[in-house]
Formats: C-alpha cells, structure tokens, sequence
C-alpha cells in the first residue's frame, strides 16, 4: 500500500512558477508516477508521467515545455515544476502512482493509476 501526499499549491499571478511535491509512505523505486489535475465539473486531466527510474517522461501538449515531472527514489518523492503559468492551469492537481513491471514504462491515463493523493489546490489569476 503507497500513500501519497501532495504539498506546494497555492495562488499565484500568471507567467509565475509554482513546484509541487508529492512524498510517498512507501517505496516507490518500482512504480512509474504522474500528475493530473482536474477542475469542478470536468474529469480528470493528464499533465505528466515519469517512469519508475525517472529516465523516460511524457506531457499533455497544453504544459510541454513550461512543466518539468521528476523523481526521486532515494526520499520518495516526485515533484512538478511549473513555470509560465497560466489562468487556464487552474485545477486541483493529484499524485498518483503504480506498480510498473517496465523501465521505460509511463502511463497517461488516470485509469491505469491505483494510488491517489488527497490533492492539492493551484490558482493562477490574470
């Protein structure tokens, strides 16, 4: 069983940075990571993934190159830097993790995740 808690929400003007940390009770060296967010009234959006070592990444096409995902087995955690924020990056945005048997292996869609965290709040205004 790996719990998740997600830390580093917050409001912030547009064009600002946020990171966000997701700590896990458990080991995580064997699960592949990522990110959704999700606000009221749509379902779950994917942001990023990383594999279980932190070698191999993927990103919805609305954050390339303003979000970085990356990991660290040795404390637990994977974290979420965002820059250039916009007002539409708005959400609540939840860790979740699973159990990879591949290396390479990510996963983009909240169905094949089986831990959640609790979610943390991100507000951008313009």
């Amino acid at each position: 069983q790996v719990q998740l808690v997600e830390s580093g929400g917050g409001l912030v003007q547009a064009g600002g940075s946020l990171r966000l940390s997701c700590t896990a009770s458990g080991v995580v060296r064997t699960y592949a990571m990522g990110w959704f967010r999700q606000v009221p009234g749509k379902e779950r959006e994917f942001v990023a993934t990383i594999s279980r070592g932190g070698g191999y990444t993927d990103y919805a096409d609305s954050v390339k190159g303003r979000f970085t995902i990356s990991k660290d087995n040795d404390v637990n955690t994977v974290n979420l830097q965002m820059n250039s924020l916009k007002p539409e990056d708005t959400a609540i945005y939840y860790c979740a993790a699973v159990l990879s048997p591949g290396r390479t292996s990510y996963y983009t869609t909240a169905d094949e995740y089986n831990y959640w965290g609790q979610g943390t709040q991100v507000t951008v205004s313009s």
